[in-house]
């Protein structure tokens, strides 16, 4: 059975971490950077909290998407160090690809930790597996080391190491009872040393445990500041028919004073498909250079955003402030000053503006705007790329009492099966309008996707302040992430460049000016029984508003 489909990148790319680690001669410090343990599918199908994910998971679908995410990533170190080979240099796939399996199907911990310098670190996998599997990791990184690097392994009693002049300076696979060690880094390999002398982590409770140090990992690795992510500890395991994920994320500065919830209780109707409240990003969302466009005065620090299962395109966000009129004139200069922004559209759209309306006009199935609205708890931004239907009934009462505690920050709950009935149109939508590519109904990803999203149920989330700069969470899904969150990993796992993800599209080449036709030298015979095409199909009316 293969449960690991969603943890797929996190697993295989331990693989290529432990191969194409970097260092220098410097001693590593003993401080962890990233500890993951993962129990392994054979572990996870013997609970019988997985009885639920087995069909989903071990679908035709599911082993598809599998198999092409494991493909890719078998190529991606040779990719990643295509320029630093001598030509001619095999990518390595035919090496690596057959040890991936082994990361969804057996016990495994992976452990990096820093040295003095930023580029000093070691890294360290101990992976449970028989003897034939051990042997075969063995030979097959051993072929691709002196592959890459011709220089020749020394076999040893117990595995092979490799040694170089140039970091880094250190490979090595030796087997440990049932582990298989691989340590990669330094002259001296602590970790993997303690490891290889049959004192591996001690296995943690639950199916999937994480610790990782984002900060300190994006210092290492710069791509990983364009996400500025938290310090986080997490646990995934199973209850009853859902994935329990629970863990805590130490912020960079304290969390701000929590102020009241001012929730738009009067324009939020069923059918609800999903409902989210969020507070306490004010600084944050100072701090992103995307989010200048939404700036206004006072800064936003409250969001709500739900959608209804009665027709697609039907989300919404409401955003509190003290006088909406006001915020909207400054959101619409702010919009109508810097411009830049429509150059990630497909074509420049107007932009109409009203005391108490902003919207672009004319784009394709949708009528994007921001009104300014009042509702009894204060006034908002509100804002729709789809009319909101007419009042129909409210919500019961007890949807709102979820955000009760005092220390709440983020409350999320959805109909994930409903949600990925109508978020992928959605998505779809943004990603034309912006000139990405769009996920294909007929990819392994796009069939995945729907084959799972028929038998997903409610799923909810919650962040709650825990300390000055911690924030906890818990998570109970059919499937551990949310309908967005399952969309955005089928678009990504579909990327060209996986485990990149870029998604944009060639530039547009520049339309030829129309040519003037030749003159004709002999009559045109009518042609005769050629179907005219099919005319386009309209725009659904949009309900008034």
């Amino acid at each position: 059975m293969k449960k690991g489909l969603i943890l797929t990148t996190l697993m295989a790319a331990t693989a290529a971490l432990v191969i194409c680690g970097c260092g220098k001669r410097s001693r590593p410090a003993p401080q962890t950077i990233v500890q993951i343990h993962f129990a392994g599918a054979q572990a996870i199908g013997s609970d019988t909290n997985s009885a639920a994910f087995t069909t989903e998971f071990c679908s035709p679908e599911a082993r598809a998407l599998e198999s092409q995410t494991l493909d890719k990533l078998s190529r991606a170190p040779g990719v990643w160090f295509k320029d630093k080979l001598p030509p001619g240099t095999p990518d390595g796939s035919t090496w690596l690809r057959p040890l991936l399996d082994d990361f969804l199907k057996s016990e495994w911990f992976f452990q990096m930790r820093a040295g003095p310098e930023p580029a000093s670190s070691e890294y360290a996998l101990a992976i449970r597996l028989d003897t034939a599997r051990a042997q075969l990791w063995q030979t097959n990184l051993r072929s691709l080391l002196e592959s890459w690097t011709k220089i020749s392994a020394k076999d040893i009693p117990n595995g092979w190491e490799l040694k170089k002049d140039m970091p880094p300076n250190r490979f090595r696979a030796v087997r440990a009872g049932d582990w298989l060690v691989i340590g990669c880094g330094q002259d001296e390999l602590p970790s993997s040393d303690e490891w290889a002398q049959g004192n591996p982590p001690i296995s943690p409770a639950g199916w999937l445990a994480a610790s990782v140090d984002w900060p300190h990992l994006a210092r290492i690795f710069p791509e990983l500041a364009k996400l500025p992510l938290p310090a986080i500890r997490m646990q995934v395991t199973g209850s009853h028919s859902n994935l329990l994920v629970t863990g805590k994320m130490e912020l960079s500065q304290p969390v701000p004073v929590l102020e009241k919830w001012h929730v738009p209780s009067t324009i939020i109707y069923e059918p609800l498909t999903s409902f989210t409240a969020a507070r306490g990003f004010g600084p944050w969302l100072k701090s992103q250079a995307w989010a200048k466009y939404f700036e206004f005065s006072p800064e936003p620090d409250q969001l709500f955003i739900w959608s209804l299962g009665s027709a697609p395109l039907q989300t919404f966000l409401a955003v509190p402030t003290p006088d909406a009129t006001n915020a909207l004139t400054q959101l619409g200069q702010n919009l109508s000053t810097d411009t830049r922004w429509q150059d990630h559209l497909m074509s420049p759209f107007k932009l109409e503006k009203t005391p108490n309306r902003i919207f672009l006009d004319h784009v394709p199935f949708a009528g994007p705007e921001v009104r300014a609205m009042r509702d009894p708890s204060g006034d908002f931004l509100f804002a729709d790329i789809f009319p909101n239907p007419p009042r129909s009934r409210f919500p019961p009462p007890g949807l709102f009492q979820q955000l009760a505690p005092t220390n709440l920050v983020y409350y999320h709950w959805e109909v994930t099966s409903a949600r990925l009935k109508v978020l992928p149109q959605i998505t779809q939508l943004a990603l034309l309008l912006t000139r990405h590519q769009q996920l294909q109904a007929d990819s392994a990803p796009g069939k995945w996707l729907k084959r799972i999203g028929a038998t997903l149920g409610a799923s909810v989330t919650e962040v709650a302040q825990t300390g000055p700069s911690e924030l906890s969470f818990v998570r109970q899904a059919p499937a551990g992430l949310t309908a967005l969150e399952l969309t955005a990993l089928a678009n990504w796992l579909q990327s060209p460049n996986f485990p990149g993800c870029d998604l944009s599209l060639p530039p547009q080449k520049p339309m030829m000016p129309p040519q003037p036709m030749p003159p004709v030298s002999r009559p045109i015979k009518k042609l005769t029984g050629v179907p005219a095409a099919p005319a386009a199909p309209a725009a659904p009316a949009a309900p008034a508003r």
